[in-house]
C-alpha cells in the first residue's frame, strides 16, 4: 500500500472589495485621521521646545526632540494632587448618578403615582436648560450651606442629570413586563424584583450611562472653578489652566497638560467601546 499524500490546506480566498466597501474604508481613514491629527498634533509639541512651538509657519515634526515641557509641568504643577481630586469626584458622581438615575427611571417607567406625567415633564424640561444657566444659583446655595472649597460642594450639583434619568426611563420601559411579574408571583417585592431582575438586564445602559457621566465629570471645567479656590482641591482642568496662566502661554506645557488630563478618558473609551455602543443601542438612543 502506498502511502497517502498529505492533505494540503488551502486558504480561502479572499473576496475582492467592492467599490462600496472600497469608498466606505477610505471614508472612515479619513475620519480617523482628521480625529486623531490634533493629539497627534499636541503629542509632537509637547516635544519641542517653547521656542520652537511658536515658529511661524509650524511644522509637525520637532526638530530638536525634547521632554522639557513635561519635565517643567510635572516640577512645576501638582500633578498627583490633581488626578487624585479629579478621580474622586468623577467616581462620586458617577455612584451617586448610576443609584439616583436607576431610581428615577425605574419608577417612572413602572411604577403609577399622582402626578407622575407633570413630574416626569418637569424631569424632561431639564433637558433644555444649559448648566450654565443654572451656575449662579448653584453657586448661591452651595454657598449657603457652606460647602465652598469641600469635595460635597463640587460632587452634588452635578449628580442629578435629567439626560441619564431619560436613558434608563426609555430602557425600563423596553423591559418585559412578564420577567417581573413571574417574580411577582413568586412572592418578591418591588425591590428585590427591581435588584434582581431589572438591574441585572440592564447593565449595558448602566455601563454607558457611568461612562457618559464619569467623562462629563472628568471634563467639568466651569463648575470647579467657580466652586473651588484652595488649590489643593482643584481638578486636572482647574489645575493645568492655573499652571497655563502663571506661566503665560506656554504652548509646549499646554499640549502636555491637555494630554494628560485626557489620557484617562482615552483609556476608559478604549476599554470600555463595547459597553458605549451596547448602551446605545439598548437604550433606543440611536433612533432618537
Amino acid at each position: 500500500m502506498t502511502a497517502a499524500a498529505p492533505r494540503t490546506r488551502t486558504r480561502p480566498r479572499r473576496a475582492a472589495w467592492s467599490p462600496g466597501q472600497a469608498v466606505l474604508t477610505l471614508i472612515g481613514a479619513a475620519v480617523a485621521a482628521v480625529i486623531l491629527s490634533p493629539l497627534a498634533w499636541a503629542l509632537f509639541t509637547s516635544l519641542k521646545s517653547e521656542t520652537e512651538a511658536v515658529e511661524a509657519p509650524p511644522h509637525w515634526l520637532p526638530e530638536d526632540w525634547t521632554g522639557q515641557a513635561w519635565t517643567a509641568l510635572l516640577e512645576s504643577g501638582n500633578i498627583t494632587n490633581w488626578f487624585v481630586n479629579s478621580l474622586v469626584v468623577s467616581v462620586c458622581v458617577t455612584t451617586v448618578v448610576l443609584a439616583v438615575s436607576a431610581l428615577a427611571g425605574y419608577g417612572f417607567a413602572r411604577t403609577e403615582f399622582r402626578g407622575k406625567g407633570a413630574l416626569l415633564g418637569l424631569v424632561m424640561a431639564g433637558l433644555m436648560v444649559s448648566p450654565a444657566v443654572l451656575g449662579v444659583p448653584l453657586f448661591t446655595t452651595v454657598q449657603q450651606m457652606g460647602m465652598v472649597d469641600t469635595y460635597w460642594g463640587m460632587i452634588l450639583p452635578q449628580c442629578a442629570p435629567a439626560a441619564m434619568v431619560y436613558i434608563l426611563y426609555k430602557f425600563f420601559q423596553g423591559v418585559p413586563r412578564e420577567l417581573e411579574e413571574a417574580a411577582f408571583l413568586d412572592g418578591a417585592g418591588r425591590w428585590r424584583v427591581f435588584l434582581t431582575v431589572v438591574l441585572p438586564l440592564s447593565r449595558p445602559s448602566l455601563a454607558a450611562v457611568g461612562i457618559f457621566t464619569f467623562i462629563a465629570s472628568w471634563n467639568n471645567f466651569l463648575w470647579p472653578y467657580m466652586v473651588t479656590n484652595n488649590p489643593d482641591l482643584m481638578t486636572m482642568p482647574n489645575g493645568i489652566a492655573t499652571v497655563m496662566n502663571s506661566y503665560g502661554i506656554q504652548w509646549a506645557q499646554l499640549m502636555a497638560g491637555g494630554l494628560l488630563a485626557g489620557l484617562p478618558l482615552i483609556v476608559v473609551f478604549v476599554f470600555f467601546q463595547r459597553q458605549i455602543v451596547a448602551g446605545v443601542a439598548h437604550t433606543g438612543l440611536a433612533g432618537q
